[in-house]
């Protein structure tokens, strides 16, 4: 299957936390890096993953939020760290190509917003996404 979603990371699961409804499940992005998702327990055994699953971490650029300075007091854990390699203005948004470890992402933003954080290759920024943003897909 082929998808939309631009940003597609290959993780290993950590662990999974389930509720009722809803799981968290903590992933290593092969940068590395961790990451939670919270998706529904259907979908966790439905996915047939478990602690050790590989699994492919997906976030669609709309989702996903870019800072440049010091993050305090905000309620968004998935925090990637990484720098600029391009930016693509067009009349209100703005595409920007990040390079993470293991990988790359792609953030889409205003124009305003890209202008306003002086974006360009070789800005030092911070990837945000909600855990509520973030799908997982089983890689088998």
């Amino acid at each position: 299957m082929t998808l939309s979603i631009r940003n597609q990371l290959p993780g290993t699961v950590l662990g999974i936390a389930s509720g009722e409804v809803m799981s968290t499940v903590a992933v290593r992005l092969a940068g590395g890096q961790e990451i939670t998702a919270a998706i529904t327990v259907e979908a966790v055994n439905d996915l047939g993953i478990k602690e050790g699953s590989p699994v492919r971490v997906l976030m669609k650029s709309t989702e996903v939020a870019l800072a440049t300075g010091t993050i305090d007091g905000l309620s968004i854990r998935n925090r990637i760290p990484g720098t600029v390699v391009a930016v693509a203005t067009g009349g209100a948004m703005a595409g920007v190509k990040v390079a993470v470890a293991g990988g790359e992402l792609t953030a889409a933003v205003t124009k305003d917003a890209a202008a306003e954080l002086g974006l360009a290759a070789g800005s030092e920024v911070t990837a945000l996404v909600k855990s509520t943003e973030v799908a997982l897909a089983a890689e088998r």
